[in-house]
């Protein structure tokens, strides 16, 4: 048992900070909501799916309705940003190139890089990196973002372009749930707090 008793629900247009220390199931509580790990018992609904019963057929499905950000941001090295995107797009689904070229350019475009596709990672700041790992999060036009220490890599500057992005995403509808130690993003940028503690989730 990592975390029991939980209620909490959150709102579309929503940014929440998870928070507590390392072990405390901030991790394994956004892998519950993706459906990496299981919910034992309860009710729980993620983008109107009940991960309770949930088949693992239907677990794509409700990954498309989800944006996950990691901290390392999982770039394919090998690629440029275009390719890693238009390789995530094929992956679920998308098949005509002028649509798919479309979508690339926006979302590019929402995080600040529409001029970097051609890049490969490597030529990226880390900065930059986690831009487009938000773009991708974002390909697929998520109900629900979960970004697990997004900018545990960065120095603060950037840190805190990256926070005030996600918060512009969560305007424009979307829920955002986002797990930190970043203390001082937290003060810059006030918002609902939940904190892991004990195998319980508080509210802060």
């Amino acid at each position: 048992m990592i975390l029991s008793d939980i209620n909490m629900i959150i709102e579309k247009g929503e940014f929440v900070y998870l928070i507590g220390k390392t072990g405390t199931g901030k991790s394994s509580l956004l892998k519950t909501l993706y459906a990496d790990l299981p919910v034992i018992e309860g009710s729980a609904i993620v983008a109107d799916f009940q991960l309770m019963n949930i088949k693992k057929k239907e677990i794509p499905y409700l990954r498309r309705k989800l944006g996950i950000v990691f901290q390392d941001f999982q770039l394919l090295i090998d690629r440029s940003i275009n390719e890693n995107l238009k390789f995530v797009l094929k992956a679920t689904g998308w098949k005509e190139k002028n649509a798919i070229e479309d979508r690339i350019k926006e979302v590019l475009d929402k995080v600040g890089l529409g001029t970097k596709g051609f890049k490969m990672p490597h030529q990226l700041s880390g900065g930059e990196q986690q831009r487009v790992s938000i773009a991708r999060a974002l390909l697929n036009d998520p109900e629900l973002i979960l970004a697990d220490e997004p900018t545990g890599n960065l120095d603060p500057e950037t840190s805190e372009g990256i926070i005030q992005l996600l918060k512009n995403i969560s305007e424009n509808g979307r829920a955002v749930l986002m797990a930190t130690h970043d203390f001082m993003m937290i003060e810059k940028f006030p918002t609902r707090t939940l904190r892991c503690e004990s195998g319980k989730i508080l509210f802060d």
